[in-house]
């Protein structure tokens, strides 16, 4: 193997490891793609790298606004109110810190899908309402739901975006490791 096709494999595993990003919180993703695409530039002609860094720039944009929005989204779907946000805000960081009691088992990851979850319950639960407890316990865990929904819909469609941004990058790139013309 020559130095050029150790330096694109490496930027290949490189983007593809940013499409496992995507979907695993906390790991970084689509930023990786558009590393590669732009390392890749710098190695090679910007000319053979255009069509990939295009694609990965809109595929990181698109990805940090729906990554912005999607708990966003899932909350005002399922009628959370701004307490459910918040609480599932803290309850991410708790999550991830392993500070909620409820799991001193299973790490971050673990956490950061109950947590947001667990958040936004209590926040709910704290949301001051004039309606009866069972009822009460039925919006917060409904917003609950929707804010997990939310986020997990916006992991999936970060990680189809970000699929599609390696497969670009690997389709257009492929010639610049391997010296095929």
């Amino acid at each position: 193997m020559t130095t050029t096709t150790i330096i694109y494999v490496v930027l290949l595993l490189t983007a593809l490891v940013g499409v496992v990003g995507a979907v695993v919180p906390v790991m970084p993703g689509p930023i990786l793609i558009l590393g590669a695409s732009i390392a890749a530039g710098f190695l090679y002609q910007w000319d053979d790298v255009t069509v990939t860094l295009v694609v990965s720039s809109v595929v990181f944009l698109m990805c940090f606004a729906i990554e912005q929005l999607s708990g966003i989204w899932g909350a005002q779907k399922a009628g959370a109110s701004h307490w459910g946000q918040i609480g599932s805000i803290v309850g991410l960081f708790l999550g991830f810190f392993g500070l909620l009691p409820a799991l001193p088992l299973g790490g971050p990851l673990v956490g950061m899908f109950f947590g947001p979850f667990i958040g936004a319950v209590v926040g709910e639960l704290f949301y001051p309402r004039e309606v009866p407890m069972g009822e009460r316990v039925s919006i917060s865990v409904k917003a609950g739901v929707g804010i997990v929904l939310g986020s997990v819909i916006g992991l999936v469609l970060q990680g189809l975006l970000s699929l599609v941004a390696a497969i670009v990058f690997a389709v257009t790139t492929w010639h610049l490791g391997f010296g095929i013309v």
